[in-house]
């Protein structure tokens, strides 16, 4: 296994010696730079050189030393940056190309050397269903069809914006969408797994499209955490079963997600943008703009300026709640650790899903409380429909002993119930508003009239009905006052 990791890093040779010319163009010039610019540059000498040192790191044997010369390298740079932003004269973006390619080498040079001690944020324990879940640390291998994704994200003007929007005004969104995940992922990742497509790119789309909510149906009909059209989803084998649709099932979407990604991969050579922007704007559109060039970039004039702002706006939002994904830490980012691994439990007594979210209540944690996990993990269950006693629901393991302890006996279950089983007053229907009249006569009001008293005079109107036609505030009305009133038939 190291001299295969040895030879990966081999190959990334001529990227640390563009590292080295990023390095070196910090002092070229014709003018000598101010000592305060000079001092920044030199920490971005030494970032390059820390990078060449974790190269011959690894090389010889030494992954553990190189993953971690390689994180002080990034640190160096970070530090840098940002007084380099702050500081005349000096050029923020040497840095920031420095640190996206070492950003991009980490992606794919130091996968499954880190400690368990030491894994990113970005996963949860293994499956115990049979579909082997990945470590954490293992997980961050991002191939599509033997390419690093990492490598086919532009970081450029759009996803940068994408990436302020997920870490500032949809931030709560990505993170809601990051814990709906970590407890569907068991469901959902087998299959991209599969399909030789990166985890990311499937938590991208699904952050973008739903949020990670099982049941999200857009006002174009588009349903499921995937949003599947219903005819795209007819074509991919999600139909009615037995009555549920199967765009709701989270490993069904997630399938059939993949084999539409690669479906159109194909058909766009690969490109991923393209293929993106398929997804949203539909594959027909697509084809006919890009024709035979699938070269072309998404952000071509003549494609870019083709498309509706929505799908400008999804393709680089997906590619950066993807890259957040893979590097939160770079991003001043810290998704929560999630228990999602599966479990299940059988009911020792009736209960609905909202029943069992209220004896749960914060079990575990979840301050939020269990709602939206429960239905997403089971997803053909009406949540007020009570299931009976020996009935097997899915849940996160680290639910089973609290359901035990709070939800078989005790005081929560008998709450549940009652709150369950309370009903609110039926209000009858107020009565219909009388025949329209043919048209509309005048009444002029007299002293001690009032509107109550008028509707029974005309018997072919109501209280509403003259309050309306003479925008009456209040029922008010005054003596001398004229009222358009309708004229009965």
């Amino acid at each position: 296994m190291r001299s295969v990791r040895a030879i990966r890093f081999l190959r990334l040779a001529p990227l640390a010696a563009a590292l080295g010319l990023l390095a070196a163009c910090a002092g070229a010039g014709g003018t000598r730079p101010p000592a305060t610019v000079a001092a920044l540059y030199t920490q971005l000498d030494q970032a390059t050189l820390g990078y060449q040192t974790a190269l011959q790191q690894v090389r010889a044997g030494d992954n553990a030393a190189g993953q971690k010369t390689l994180g002080q390298a990034l640190d160096t740079l970070k530090n840098a940056s940002v007084q380099c932003g702050n500081t005349a004269g000096c050029d923020p973006q040497r840095f920031f190309s420095a640190y996206d390619h070492m950003l991009r080498l980490k992606d794919g040079s130091f996968i499954g050397d880190e400690s368990p001690a030491d894994e990113p944020q970005t996963g949860m324990a293994l499956d115990q269903r049979g579909a082997a879940a990945l470590p954490e640390a293992q997980r961050s291998v991002t191939l599509l069809h033997g390419q690093k994704l990492s490598q086919l994200i532009a970081m450029n003007g759009a996803v940068k914006t994408a990436l302020q929007m997920w870490l500032t005004q949809w931030r709560p969104n990505l993170i809601d969408a990051w814990i709906n995940y970590q407890y569907l992922r068991s469901e959902m990742w087998p299959a991209y797994r599969n399909a030789d497509l990166p985890e990311a790119l499937l938590f991208g789309i699904m952050a973008k499209e739903s949020g990670g909510k099982v049941h999200a149906v857009s006002r174009s009909g588009a349903a499921g955490p995937l949003q599947f059209m219903y005819a795209t989803g007819l074509r991919f084998g999600l139909t009615n079963f037995n009555g549920f649709d199967l765009r709701f099932d989270p490993a069904a979407s997630a399938r059939a997600n993949a084999e539409y990604m690669n479906e159109q991969l194909k058909v766009f050579n690969d490109n991923l943008e393209l293929t993106l922007a398929a997804y949203n704007a539909g594959e027909g559109r697509m084809r006919r703009l890009v024709g035979d060039d699938t070269s072309v970039s998404f952000y071509d004039p003549r494609i870019y300026g083709q498309l509706a702002q929505e799908t400008r706006d999804y393709v680089p939002a997906v590619l950066a709640a993807a890259w957040l994904f893979l590097h939160p830490d770079s991003y001043n980012l810290r998704f929560p650790r999630i228990g999602g691994v599966p479990g299940s439990i059988t009911l020792k007594r009736p209960a609905s899903l909202d029943e069992l979210t209220v004896c749960l209540g914060s079990a575990g944690g979840m301050e939020e409380g269990w709602f939206r996990t429960l239905r997403n993990l089971n997803p053909r269950l009406d949540p007020q429909q009570e299931q009976p006693a020996g009935a097997t629901l899915q849940v996160p393991k680290l639910l089973e002993k609290p359901y035990a302890s709070r939800c078989v006996d005790g005081p929560w279950p008998i709450l549940a119930a009652d709150l369950h089983n309370a009903v609110a007053p039926v209000v009858a229907d107020p009565p219909p508003h009388p025949a329209e009249s043919a048209g509309v006569r005048h009444y002029k009001v007299r002293r001690g009239d009032t509107l109550v008293g008028i509707v029974r005079k005309l018997r072919c109107s109501s209280v509403q009905q003259i309050a309306e036609m003479n925008h009456l505030r209040h029922h008010r009305i005054a003596a001398g006052q004229v009222l358009k009133v309708p004229e009965c038939r």
